[in-house]
């Protein structure tokens, strides 16, 4: 009997595991073609070139940057891996991002966590903040700015989380750059999505039946101790 609730204390953990695994490619790591090493590629919009990603925008390009990547004296480093995304793109840039579809259920809950690097050296052309604007089907789920003051010589990450339920059964995800265009620097990277369950909101009446059911415990407990 004891080795029977072992195995399914198991089989649950391993349930639990797998209902909460990863739903996108939040890594930046492949792309076609490569990223050299030491250096950037750029993307145009509507090149599906970065594995699992979509690139969007008006008109111009992001970028994929290798970890060792340096300039103006500033390392350009991964929060996650070897490269990451920048969503400026290569000198002016615009409202250009990245988007990649997951699959959803409708009425779960989702939660998203991803980092935002940032470098404070805007006598550089890198800095001074790094905001990212998320949707989520076209619905606004917030602006992430990092506004790290100590990152002049090396790009800094901060990690977000925002959560949301899901209406249809895949669900866009969107990251623009919301940076000025003399702004060079916009980091994205380790990109997460985890699936929370079914967001349930208690009905009316059952609020009426526990709060019923609440007096009557209390009622039990006073008759008790007269």
């Amino acid at each position: 009997m004891q080795k029977m609730a072992t195995l399914f204390a198991v089989l649950f953990v391993f349930t639990a595991i797998d209902a909460r695994a990863d739903l996108v490619n939040g890594s930046f790591e492949t792309t076609v073609p490569p990223v050299p090493v030491g250096n950037f590629s750029l993307f145009a919009p509507g090149s599906t070139g970065v594995t699992g990603w979509t690139v969007v925008g008006p008109g111009m390009d992001i970028g994929v940057v290798n970890t060792t990547f340096a300039q103006s004296g500033i390392s350009f480093v991964a929060q996650n891996g070897s490269n990451w995304v920048d969503l400026t793109g290569l000198n002016a840039n615009s409202v250009e991002g990245v988007a990649q579809a997951a699959a959803t259920t409708i009425g779960h809950s989702y939660t998203l966590t991803f980092f935002v690097g940032n470098v404070d050296s805007p006598a550089t052309g890198f800095g001074v903040t790094s905001t990212v604007n998320l949707s989520a089907n076209s619905t606004p789920l917030g602006s992430f700015t990092n506004s790290c003051t100590a990152c002049t010589t090396t790009q800094a990450w901060q990690m977000f989380t925002s959560t949301f339920v899901a209406t249809s059964a895949t669900t866009n995800l969107t990251f623009l750059n919301a940076d000025p265009a003399n702004d060079n620097d916009n980091g994205l990277d380790n990109v997460s999505l985890v699936d929370n369950g079914p967001a349930t909101v208690p009905e009316p009446s059952s609020i009426i039946l526990l709060g019923v059911a609440l007096l009557a415990v209390a009622f039990c407990a006073r008759s008790f101790s007269s």
